[in-house]
């Protein structure tokens, strides 16, 4: 697989479309849902979920890594894996080793930080429209990780130590991507404003995963994590199908 060049592999993620925030959204929500329906509801607890989930992600993302082209399913599968797996991470911080959610923002922030450094220095490049090679992609997982575990620690800070809420943290988080879309539009840096506003549509799915899921007196809701679950991976199904029949129907690229 590592002896792969260049040429070998077109690009690994998909095009930056509608469609891809709103299944990236989606998807940050179902994180957070699957993640407290299989801990809480189905009773398998912290320990077991995330030992499950993690082996999952491992095979997926193998099987990503493996591919020569972006493949929808095998992208998005690996992506709502790394979602929950991100958001278990941050809820073992947080409710097992007591680390506090000001602590868990930090260090996330700081790793994110020294991801980008790293994967700069050694590619001089950010650009998601350039993960031609294994080494680029491997960066960009671990990037992908990393914004995930930090936009569950930043979300809950918000919405839970900060006491915002469930429906104002939806509302600034919402506000702060309309931010960066509005930037992008206006000539900012098209790879910073993309990473800005990949970084907070995780806070923003957290956010509103809560609000559909936790009881009406805690400032939800009250559909609970299986409906929530249900009907958003359902809707990302329908994407990702969509997705994959229009990348059958493509012809195949040649070198």
């Amino acid at each position: 697989m590592y002896s792969m060049t260049r040429a070998d592999w077109l690009n690994k993620v998909p095009e930056v479309t509608l469609s891809f925030w709103v299944i990236k959204i989606m998807s940050t929500t179902v994180g957070e849902t699957v993640a407290d329906f299989l801990a809480v509801d189905a009773d398998l607890g912290a320990g077991i979920t995330s030992i499950g989930m993690a082996v999952l992600l491992m095979i997926a993302l193998f099987t990503q890594l493996r591919t020569r082209a972006y493949t929808p399913w095998i992208y998005w599968l690996t992506v709502v894996l790394v979602s929950i797996v991100g958001t278990q991470i941050t809820d073992i911080m947080t409710d097992i080793l007591d680390i506090s959610l000001y602590t868990s923002t930090a260090v996330f922030s700081v790793l994110l930080a020294i991801n980008f450094a790293v994967w700069y220095a050694v590619e001089r490049n950010l650009s998601i429209h350039e993960i031609v090679t294994p080494r680029r992609e491997l960066f960009y997982w671990a990037t992908v990780l990393c914004t995930f575990a930090l936009g569950t620690a930043a979300g809950d800070l918000a919405t839970e130590a900060l006491g915002l809420g469930f429906t104002l943290g939806v509302l600034i988080f919402g506000a702060l991507i309309a931010i960066s879309f509005a930037a992008w539009r206006k000539g900012v840096n098209a790879v910073l404003t993309f990473w800005i506003g990949y970084i907070l549509t995780r806070p923003f799915g957290a956010s509103l995963g809560d609000l559909l899921t936790q009881s009406k007196q805690y400032g939800g809701m009250g559909m609970g994590a299986t409906w929530t679950s249900a009907i958003f991976l359902c809707v990302i199904l329908i994407l990702v199908g969509v997705a994959q029949f229009s990348a059958g129907q493509r012809p195949s690229a040649t070198h």
